[in-house]
């Protein structure tokens, strides 16, 4: 056993959160256009800081922003991860986790990883699954809940254009005919594009959304490692965008260099593509800030040669200078390892003023950072088309006192009736923040 892995066990062994080193900064010094980048921190122990999964006590909820309030639109559920609106108002969430990836799990490494992910909350069986959740009396909570699709593959994104419901499962991009107002499909799916899978499938999450003309797709599809420490051959059409054809299913690379891409959404006063980011790992606490930013037609994003832009991450070999000195900087930083996945526009929603323009942000929550960051969604002013201010806690309270986690927030989206639907997959409900009557 090589002593880096070894020292890892031992550490491991002697208690996941005393692991690595403390940040030096504050969680809003690496937010914003202009974040705070000091230099890496990378020690022989990385810091693991996990805040342990248990869910909700009885009765307990996350804490809403003035001027809102939050109650439970879904409970009992497994694994909500990811949330769509459908035109006439139900609300499809997939219950969902990594699936079976073995080459990703092998060695002490990510024996440990594994172990970590668990104790995280991630380490449940996939449940495959969409399930229709049904507010028809618009109370704020659903009445109605059906199992829409299942034997899926690990699913997360999902669209419709027209009477064409497309699935993003982990290896797959999916289409299934949907009839307006059905409650499940059980037709058999057709496949519109391979996505990259397999064994080795270190980011599992496929996110899609559609073009305004229904002509394209656009699928998240995030890298195969931490910075490539797995080969980058085995990185061939990950840390990407893809642009699909939704006519012929071909397609191409949109966007690269994006670590894991998550949340993506149209932004309605510029009409451009943004996406939600979670960027490296095991270089410090403070370092590398997530991110949201719009997304440029044939743009480089600096994964995994560099890091906001063109800042060299050394860990990488062979470099490749001549992608690096081509690397756009992100718009705007939320926070190192915040994993902020969710992203929704304001646009629609019935909640106070200040969240009028701007996006939505799920974060899921860190574990290479100590404190721990995220754990909370925020909503980031912007004006133009472009972020204008500092971030506004909408939802905080998923820790407790001991640093548990409650729950884990992911996907955001604006429902029907205007409220802001947040998908809880470690407390397995769906809250809905309306505005306070």
């Amino acid at each position: 056993m090589r002593k880096p892995q070894l020292v890892f066990v031992i550490a491991f062994a002697g208690g996941l959160a005393a692991c690595g080193e403390t940040s030096s900064l504050q969680v809003s010094d690496g937010t914003g256009p202009s974040p705070k980048l000091p230099e890496p921190n990378k020690t022989l122990i990385p810091t693991v800081n996990i805040a342990p999964a248990i869910g909700w006590p009885e009765g307990a909820k996350p804490t809403a922003a003035t001027g809102t309030q939050v109650a439970a639109f879904a409970e009992g559920l497994d694994h909500p991860r990811w949330l769509y609106v459908m035109p006439n108002g139900d609300v499809l969430v997939a219950e969902t986790n990594a699936p079976p990836k073995p080459d990703d799990s092998s060695g002490i490494r990510g024996w440990v990883m594994k172990r970590v992910m668990g104790k995280a909350g991630a380490g449940v069986p996939s449940p495959n699954r969409i399930t229709l959740l049904r507010d028809a009396d618009h109370d704020g909570v659903a009445e109605t809940r059906t199992v829409f699709l299942q034997n899926l593959n690990s699913p997360f994104g999902m669209t419709l254009v027209g009477n064409d419901l497309y699935v993003a499962d982990t290896d797959r991009l999916l289409r299934f005919n949907y009839e307006p107002g059905a409650t499940e499909i059980k037709s058999q799916p057709i496949k519109v594009v391979d996505l990259p899978g397999g064994t080795l499938n270190h980011h599992w999450t496929k996110n899609v959304i559609a073009s305004k003309d229904g002509s394209k797709l656009y699928v998240t599809v995030g890298s195969n490692s931490n910075v490539g420490e797995n080969g980058l051959d085995k990185e061939e059409g990950r840390a990407a965008i893809w642009e699909v054809d939704r006519a012929t299913g071909n397609h191409r690379i949109f966007a690269s260099g994006i670590r894991n891409p998550n949340g993506l959404a149209w932004e309605p006063k510029s009409g451009a593509l943004w996406t939600a980011v979670n960027e490296r790992d095991e270089i410090g606490s403070d370092l590398v800030p997530d991110y949201i930013t719009s997304v440029k037609d044939g743009g480089f994003y600096g994964w995994p040669f560099s890091y906001y832009g063109q800042h060299v991450d050394v860990r990488v070999s062979p470099q490749n200078p001549d992608l690096v000195a081509k690397a756009i900087a992100p718009d705007y930083a939320v926070g190192p390892h915040t994993a902020s996945l969710g992203l929704s526009f304001a646009e629609g929603n019935t909640l106070p003023a200040q969240f009028k323009e701007g996006a939505f942000i799920g974060q899921h929550g860190s574990w290479n950072r100590k404190p721990h960051s995220g754990y909370k969604v925020i909503f980031v002013p912007f004006t133009g088309g472009k972020p204008s201010g500092t971030p506004v806690d909408v939802l905080t309270g998923f820790l407790d006192k001991d640093e548990n986690a409650l729950g884990r927030p992911v996907g955001v989206v604006i429902d029907q009736q205007g409220g802001l639907l947040v998908a809880d997959d470690v407390g397995n409900k769906v809250w809905r923040v309306s505005a306070t009557k």
